[in-house]
């Protein structure tokens, strides 16, 4: 997947600025296609020359002016084109993960320190997903909405970020307390860990 289709999905909710767009990477997009905003600015531009987007310029009095960004109907049939395309598997490129693997010959303070605020860390993505879950459903519980809410799109972007956490947050938290439990055993017996 290229950043175009990421973009060009999340313009389908709405007509948005750059700014906008990139808080919308921040609090959606991201579980699932990073991007800084440079990068979003760069590609709304390649996006409005080839069509797939249309830009108009919204006159602002108290701010500076700004561009605010739509989906055309040829980016329309580009997320159709890319839609019909075989997905391929993702895959996961994590450097914490070379470093458990290395475990057994490094001192294994640093790694479960890092294991520990990668926990803490995703235990705060967890409440940001479930409060955005919270407000996408509104009055709606969980089964209602996936039966019939919209939009069912990001609700489901949503709720697979919210899994993905869920399960980093375990094996962090369980990786650091095996991690931990070895060194210290290995200390009683006067092994290094």
């Amino acid at each position: 997947m290229a950043l175009r289709h990421a973009v060009l999905a999340a313009l389908l909710d709405g007509e948005y600025s750059g700014y906008q767009l990139a808080k919308i990477f921040d609090l959606s997009v991201s579980n699932f296609w990073h991007a800084v905003p440079q990068q979003l600015y760069t590609e709304l531009a390649r996006l409005e020359t080839e069509g797939l987007i249309s830009g108009r310029q919204v006159i602002q009095h108290d701010r500076p002016n700004k561009r605010v960004y739509t989906v055309t109907q040829a980016g329309v049939d580009e997320l159709e084109r890319f839609a019909a395309t075989p997905a391929r598997p993702g895959i996961i490129r994590e450097n914490l993960l070379v470093m458990v693997q290395a475990v057994d010959h490094l001192s294994a303070g640093p790694v479960i320190a890092q294991l520990e605020e990668r926990a803490v860390a995703s235990a705060a993505k967890i409440e940001v997903f479930e409060r955005t879950l919270k407000h996408l459903r509104g009055d709606l519980d969980e089964e209602t909405y996936l039966r019939s809410g919209s939009p069912i799109g990001p609700y489901l972007t949503c709720l697979r970020g919210l899994r993905f956490e869920q399960e980093n947050h375990e094996w962090f938290t369980s990786t650091a307390r095996l991690l931990r439990a070895r060194a210290g055993a290995h200390a009683e017996e006067g092994e290094p860990p």
